[in-house]
């Protein structure tokens, strides 16, 4: 574009240098069009080409903002517009490859928090929301933080075995965390519900049916994975 931009001014500076020769001399002579071709590109050039840098930068700074608004600051992990926002695209598009629903809830979180402070809390989650990414790697899971200490994990093409697995790593990830603050050490874990799907389905029922599932596994206890196959 900016090539076809500094080409008119070209072709108008020629047209206009003509006119004027013309009409105030015996014409335009070949020092008149050298000036008139010349002239655009050695005043236009370095504009066009440090408007383009800045529009570049425009661009840079458009794709940073874009990945703030969907990244969560705590932990990294999407949020939860964009996180359901993604879910929801691929399940309007891609959703006869089928896949599964993870929420992940931290347990007896509000203990944390009321024993170390809300800053020691904070670093239990960053520590749950690494844990959870380093057990998901080897697969294609995208990971979001649903406000709190709930996190969502989909696993585009997961069938009920594969996201059972996963689950179980995550859990298991969790467990393993060493949480000490102040030297205290403190457990931490998670309870997960899950649901796979094989067939057409949207966003607001897989999460119904995940949510289930995890109020199932607060309920037996904690620390541990309930599936619904096949929503």
């Amino acid at each position: 574009m900016a090539s076809g931009i500094l080409a008119i001014s070209v072709v108008f500076s020629v047209v206009l240098t003509i006119v004027i020769m013309e009409t105030f001399s015996a014409g335009p002579g070949l020092t008149g069009l050298l000036v008139a071709i010349f002239m655009p590109v050695l005043v236009g050039g370095p504009m066009i080409f440090l408007l383009t840098m800045q529009r570049e930068q425009l661009r840079h700074v458009n794709r940073q903002l874009e990945q703030l608004a969907s990244t969560d600051w705590l932990t990294g992990c999407r949020t939860r517009g964009a996180f359901t926002n993604e879910v929801a695209h691929w399940l309007d598009h891609r959703a006869r490859n089928g896949g599964a629903l993870l929420v992940v809830d931290a347990d007896n979180f509000k203990r944390v928090n009321d024993r170390f402070g809300h800053d020691h809390g904070d670093l239990a989650l960053r520590q749950i929301a690494d844990a959870i990414h380093t057990a998901t790697t080897a697969s294609e899971a995208v990971v979001g933080r649903l406000g709190g200490e709930e996190f969502g994990i989909f696993l585009p093409g997961a069938d009920s075995i594969v996201a059972d697995r996963i689950a179980q790593r995550v859990r298991s990830a969790v467990t393993a965390i060493t949480f000490a603050p102040g030297g205290t050490t403190w457990p931490l874990s998670v309870s997960i519900g899950g649901a796979t799907y094989a067939a057409r389905t949207d966003y607001a029922v897989l999460y119904r049916h995940a949510d289930q599932r995890l109020y199932q596994a607060k309920s037996a206890g904690r620390d541990c994975v309930a599936m619904a196959h096949a929503a």
